[in-house]
Order: structure tokens, then sequence, then C-alpha cells
């Protein structure tokens, strides 16, 4: 567990804050689950999730966002990450800022993905004063989408997804999108 929480901004039940080396561990352990990455290519090596941290941390450095680590505030307890991170695919939405979580199975089905997610929203919106964030989704990602539909997203359009045009499971996904509200 990690000993010094610095969280740059808290929902109700979780705190969210930039990466330390001690997530590695733990964040590769939540992408080893095939549950957890039932609707991505492929599973992350250790490496892979090194690179994610250590890219999202640059991230944070630069433009004050990330896919944030998560805790539960109460018990400290790591539990993967939600948050904002640029995208840059090549799309006619791109370059943009999208928001997205992934967390350990074992605090699925707790309100975690949408509370946080409102949460960076809202820090989005505030702080950054992002004009737009976007999220997409393999559309047989159910439950992402619907993550995005009670956090108050509107269904722009489908799109074939040009990371994963080989993957015949996965690239038709969801392109969702909210605008700053103030």
């Amino acid at each position: 567990m990690n000993t010094t929480k610095n969280y740059i901004f808290t929902s109700e039940r979780l705190g969210f804050r930039n990466w330390i080396s001690e997530d590695v561990e733990e964040m590769a352990q939540v992408n080893s689950n095939p549950n957890v990455m039932e609707f991505f290519p492929a599973t992350p090596t250790f490496e892979q999730t090194k690179a994610f941290v250590e890219r999202m941390q640059k991230q944070f450095s630069d433009k004050k966002y990330c896919y944030f680590a998560v805790d539960i505030l109460q018990s400290g307890t790591f539990i993967g990450f939600i948050g904002l991170s640029d995208k840059d695919f090549e799309s006619d939405f791109t370059p943009c800022v999208d928001i997205g979580w992934r967390l350990s199975e074992e605090h699925w089905y707790k309100g975690y993905a949408t509370e946080g997610a409102k949460a960076c929203l809202k820090y989005g919106f505030e702080k950054l004063n992002l004009e737009k964030i976007i999220s997409t989704t393999p559309k047989i990602n159910l439950k992402s989408e619907e993550v995005m539909k009670k956090i108050g997203m509107t269904k722009v359009k489908n799109f074939d997804h040009p990371l994963l045009l080989e993957d015949n499971r996965l690239k038709d996904c969801l392109l969702y999108e909210i605008i700053n509200p103030g």
C-alpha cells in the first residue's frame, strides 16, 4: 500500500493521483486479468505496464492530467485507473482528450467507474477548462458504454478503430462525447 497520498482531487470514495513506481506491480496485476482485458486485443506485459505508467507520469507533468492512479480513500487500496489522456491515432476526431477507466475486477459493480469518471469530468472542465472530452469503446463492451451514458456523454457515431482493424471482434467501436457545460 502507498504510504504517502498526494491526491490531486477526490470524489466521495476515491482519491486521484499521479503514479508512483510502486503502482507498476499492482497495475500489472490488474492488466493480467483476462476479464479486465476482455475488450482489448492483448494483455499487456509487465514492461508494457511499466511504460504505460511512465507515459502517464510524463503526461501529468506536461498537462496536469492523465489516466490517474485511483485509491479507495477509506482504505488506501489501489484499484486501477480512471482519468483523462490524449488520443492521437488517425481519425476525424483526433487529436482529442479521452476519458477512460480500468479497475481491478474485485472493484467492479460498486459504482467506482461512474463516480470516478464524473469527478474526472469535473476536474477536466472546471480546473483544466477543456472544451470537450470523448470516450471510445468497442461496440461489444456494454459495461463501458453504460458508464459513458451514466456520466452524461452522448453517442456521436460508430467507427472502425484504426488500431483495431485486424481484430474483427473489436474494430467496430463507439464514440461518445461531452461538451464543457461552463
